[in-house]
Parts: C-alpha cells; structure tokens; sequence
C-alpha cells in the first residue's frame, strides 16, 4: 500500500537551509563586514548560472553561494559598528518610531521595540537602528500605539554582542536588536499612528472586553488564560499558573502560533465556504481577514510566520497544486528568512520549524507505520466489518496517530526545553496528547465568542466564554495534579553550550535524512532520531538545580 505521508517534495528547503547555515557561521563567527562574504557569493551564483545543466555541480555551487549569501545577510541586517563594543551607557535623546508593544502588567511602564527615527549629533549613528525601550508612559490615558513617532529619554545601552544563550538580550540580539534604552520615559508624542494601527488598537481592545464577558468578575484568573490562548496576553497570566504550564511543558497553547492561526484558518475558510464564496475570493479574503487577526493581537512573529504557512498552504488548493504542508512550510522559512534573517536565532523560529518538521518527516510516516503494523482483522474485508469493529479500527488508528505525533514532537521538545528553559518535562508528552485536542476546543470556542460579540450578540459570546473557561479549568486542574507526579519534570542543563545546538542539528539532518529514504530499515529505520535525544540526555545533560 502506498503511503501518503512520503514522498512529499520541498525544493525550497535546499535554498532555505544553506542560507540559516551560512547565517549561523557568521553568527558564530562573529563577523562585522559582509565583503567578504559576497565577494565568495557572487561569481559563485554565476559559476551555478554557467553550469545550469550539469547538476550536482550547480547543485554544490547554489549552496555555496547561498550559504555566503546567509553569511552577508546575517552581518548587514546586524548593521553593527565595532565603535560601539566599547560604548558606555550614556543619557541620550531620542525620537522613536514604535514597531512593537510588550504587554506589561506595571501600567506606568511600556515597553517594546522601535526604530530611531533622529538623534542627537553625537549619536546620528544611531539613526534609522532598531532598539528596544523600557521607559515610563507619557502620562494617564490611553498608551502608545504601533507606528507612533515620540520623543524618549533614558539610558542608552549597547547590548552584548554575544549575550548568553536563552537570556531576553539574546532574544533582543536575535531580533536584530543593538541598544536598550531604560531608566527614562517617553515624552511627548510627535505624530500619531496610522489610521489602520489605531483601528488595530482599538480592534484589540474590543477583543478583551468580549472574551472577558461573564468571565472578567467571577473567575478573572480564567479569563486571563483564554485572553492568553486566543490574543497571546501571557503577562495577565499569573506567576503560579505560568509555572504549572511551563513545568508540564504546554506553555506553547499561549503563543499566538500554529495551532490558534490554524484553527481560526480553517473556520475563517469555513464560513465563507457556507456563505458560498468562490474558491478565488475566499482564499483572498480569508488570508486578509486571518492577517488582521494576526496583526490585532501583535503581529508576534510565530503569529506571522503561521500565517506565512497557512496562506501558502491554500494558495496550493486555489490554484490546483497538490496540498503539500511540507513545500508550504518550506516556503513560509524562506519569506520570513527572507524578510527577518536574524529571527533564525530566536527560540520562537527554531521551536515552531524544527517541531512541524519533526511532525511532519517523522510524525506522520510513524503513525502511517503504526497504524498498517496494528491493523486488526486484517484478513476481513473492511466492507463486512461490524459496526463495533469500525469504532475500534478508527480508535486505534487515531490513538496510534496521536502517539507517533507527540512522541516525534517530544524529541525537539526535550532538546529545546533543556536549551531555552533548562527543563526536562518527561510529563509533557501524555499532557499534550489530551491538551492539544483540548486546546483546539477552546480556540473555536473562543472565535465563536469573538464573532457573536462582534455582531452584538453577548448573550451567545458569554454561552461561548463559559464553554472554554469550562476546558480551560479542566486543564489547569488537570496540570496542578499532573505536575505534582514524581518526575513530572525535572531541572536540567546542558553540560556544555554548544551541545544544545549541535544536537538539535543533528536531530534535524537525522529526520531529514530518514524520510530522504523512506525510513527504509537499510538507513536505519526509525531509531537514529531518538538515539540522537537518548545519547543527548545521558551524556551531555546535567540533572538537578544549581
């Protein structure tokens, strides 16, 4: 029998992961001119022109230039003068073009990034880097929106060049950040936002007060988690729900990422089909409508790149391609790589990519395998099976599907959680089976309310609340208990700080390689990937608190 889950093609992959190597090389290697590197790439790229017809000679050549060409834009989007590793902090005057607002639960505080639009003369470097600010608000009233330009005092400080790993400066770092600006405020506003980012403000605003209906004054600390699951509000999520989420290993339900874009994708698509929207118009308008949503809540960049995702995946439907979640995937890497380089280094890009690759190489194949190895009353035509026997064939195919799934997530899971949360969360794996099916629950539940509250209906978008707050107490219940198990979780470090990343590579090239050959027992079968984590946990992981 043939099986679906193989053979997928993703030419994009062999553009995208050269140019992240090339990136990461010149991360590591610490480069401030991007000469250098295009001077290899460009007559590389036109040796591959030449020898277009012989093609593992361009094959070789187009990866060389691409990884040269990573390189050079990993120096140029830093737009790092070495004259500022030395710089001290230092009071400066600023005006600010903000691009990106951080919920904060200090009400007098804001935060976020912005760009420098202007400075003073013994900082005009300054002008058009992107930095992030921590600074007073301006004064009561409603706070700054996205786009508006302000003047802004404070300290003035570079970051590390080299910040440690898993830290918020390594965050900023990966953003293509250089300097933070604090221990001041923000002044006066200049010009105000766009007409689009204040709707966009007051649109979020509305939001809140929808999912907060018949929530907000009985169990406020429930209808924080659903703001969290559905606008990506974690800091009104409080310290101890954070910690119980976070050691059972599902803090990812709160980012605005995969499964909420994809979800609401899928419904957005939904109502439109009902409303008999063509095929060429839905795609147009659902990928529109779904990008507002995504820009509602913050425009978070794993919100971005599942939009990325979603919208190519159905642009393979409107226009007669084959559906292939792999070749969208690929194509979403490539536009945000193409856009934002430096996100290649932020924790968000290297989770969301490496775990729906692992889902989709390894993941899927496994579940088919399962599945045809477990397959009951083989030797009966499934056309005289009773009606118990098709409930019990469609159970296990789902619970072996669910299996395979999670156990191919964990692997990446366990790798990272150890990187960017020194976490070992062995709990996670049997929590995601239930929470993730769970969380989808809530999510429609949640779009339901947001589109019942829109159209003014708030006696159905309060029915539609008590319906995800119901799920959402029964997660957390569910977690507390979960999390007191022994060896639920467990604080760990990696040994060395390169182990982390040279094993998740390994763990990638592993999967790939793998599902390159079909999983064929001659290239190992199925066990390199996990032997790749098992050597991982014992050998380059310590155990215990500091």
């Amino acid at each position: 029998m043939e099986d679906r889950t193989l053979g997928y093609r993703a030419p994009l992959l062999w553009l995208v992961m050269p140019a992240a190597a090339g990136l990461t090389a010149g991360h590591f290697a610490g480069l401030d001119h991007a000469a250098a590197p295009l001077a290899l790439a460009l007559p590389t790229a036109a040796l591959a022109l030449a020898v277009v017809d012989r093609p593992r000679i361009w094959a070789a050549c187009l990866s060389v230039a691409l990884f040269c060409a990573g390189t050079a834009a990993g120096t140029l989007h830093r737009n790092r003068l070495s004259a500022w590793e030395e710089l001290p902090p230092r009071e400066a005057e600023l005006r600010l073009k903000i691009e990106r607002l951080f919920a904060s639960r200090d009400s007098g505080r804001v935060s976020g990034l912005a760009e420098v639009v202007s400075s003073e003369v013994h900082l005009a470097d300054l002008s058009g880097q992107r930095l992030h600010f921590s600074l007073s608000a301006p004064g009561p009233g409603p706070g700054p929106i996205r786009g508006a330009v302000f003047q802004a005092v404070g300290v003035l400080t570079a970051l590390p060049k080299r910040p440690p790993p898993g830290s918020f400066e390594d965050y900023l770092v990966a953003a293509g950040m250089n300097f933070r600006l604090n221990r001041g405020q923000l002044l006066a506003e200049e010009r105000s936002a766009p007409a689009y980012h204040r709707f966009c403000a007051a649109a979020a605003t509305r939001f809140r007060e929808i999912l907060n209906l018949g929530l907000a004054g009985k169990r406020p600390e429930i209808a924080a988690l659903l703001r969290g699951m559905m606008l990506g509000e974690k800091h009104e999520i409080s310290d101890e729900q954070q910690a119980v989420f976070m050691r059972s290993g599902s803090m990812h339900l709160f980012a605005i990422s995969g499964l909420n874009i994809g979800v609401i994708a899928i419904a957005l698509n939904a109502l439109l089909a009902l409303g008999r929207v063509t095929r060429g118009p839905r795609f147009v308008l659902a990928a529109t409508l779904l990008w507002v949503f995504v820009d509602i809540t913050g425009a978070s960049p794993s919100a971005v790149r599942a939009w990325l995702m979603a919208t190519f995946l159905q642009a393979a439907f409107v226009f007669g391609r084959p559906g292939n979640v792999l070749a969208a995937l690929a194509a979403s890497a490539a536009a945000s790589v193409a856009v934002a380089p430096l996100q290649v280094f932020s924790a968000s890009f290297v989770m969301s990519y490496a775990i729906v690759l692992a889902l989709l190489l390894l993941g899927l194949p496994l579940a088919a395998c399962w599945a045809r190895r477990g397959r009951l009353w083989r030797d009966v035509p499934e056309v005289a099976w009773t009606r118990g026997q098709v409930i019990v064939a469609a159970a296990w195919t789902w619970i072996s599907g669910a299996l395979a799934i999670g156990v191919a997530t964990s692997l990446v899971s366990v790798l990272t959680g150890l990187q960017y949360f020194q976490l070992v969360t062995p709990g996670a794996l049997v929590a995601n089976l239930a929470l993730i099916p769970a969380a989808i629950g809530v999510t429609v539940a949640g779009f339901a309310s947001l589109l019942f509250g829109l159209g003014g209906l708030d006696a159905a978008a309060i029915l539609a609340n008590h319906a995800a707050a119901l799920v959402l107490l029964l997660i957390e219940r569910a977690l507390q208990v979960g999390v007191e198990v022994p060896g639920a979780f467990l604080a760990a470090r990696y040994t060395a700080p390169w182990i982390g990343p040279a094993a998740l590579t390994t763990l990638i090239a592993t999967i790939l390689a793998g599902y390159a050959r079909d999983w064929r027992h001659a290239a190992g079968s199925w066990w390199p990937p996990f032997a790749v984590v098992l050597v991982t946990l014992l050998l380059g992981v310590s155990y215990g608190a500091d």
